[in-house]
């Protein structure tokens, strides 16, 4: 999926000096670039039994209903706190300064269902680490994560080693 990069446009110092941001909305508004990412997400995860794909807040929400439409499962969001209507479950994250907390539905997942997680880019794996884990504590079984954009020089695999893992484009530095 290495022909994928060439969709990605690349922004220094974006959000803040220093840091070099990588920007999914140019591959978004190419039909061609969109299709394959889908597809290939959809291939990868065929085999699975998935009765539930996550998505999480908020460009996770652009891939995730379409990979469940496509797998025949439904599909779940995970926010940020106060962001979902009705009982919610969460679970707190440690970043490099301070904590954050992500929440879904306390009814969004069922015990024993099988569920993927899509998210577009894997950096550190706080996230994907704490949606792993508010999941199988409602008694899902994560099956998978799929991500657009991984950067492997962050080390976010390491967090998330005991569950399959695909992404698509890897940056290595």
């Amino acid at each position: 999926m290495e022909q994928l990069k060439n969709y990605i446009r690349e922004i220094p110092d974006f959000p803040k000096p220093g840091i070099l941001f990588y920007d999914i909305s140019t591959l978004l508004k190419n039909p061609k670039a969109l299709r394959m990412t889908i597809d290939r997400f959809v291939w990868l995860f065929s085999e699975q039994r998935v009765d539930k794909v996550v998505g999480i807040e908020s460009r996770g929400f652009m891939f995730a209903p379409i990979v469940a439409y496509s797998l025949n499962a439904g599909f779940v969001p995970v926010r940020k706190p106060g962001k979902l209507p009705g009982r919610t479950v969460g679970q707190s994250y440690d970043l490099e300064y301070g904590s954050d907390r992500v929440e879904m539905h306390e009814d969004a997942v069922e015990s024993g269902e099988r569920v993927l997680i899509i998210d577009d880019l894997l950096a550190t794996g706080g996230t994907a680490g704490a949606t792993a884990e508010l999941v199988t504590s409602q008694g899902g079984e994560v099956v998978g994560l799929g991500f657009v954009v991984e950067l492997l020089f962050l080390k976010g695999r390491a967090k998330l080693s005991k569950y399959p893992l695909q992404s698509l484009i890897v940056y290595e530095e």
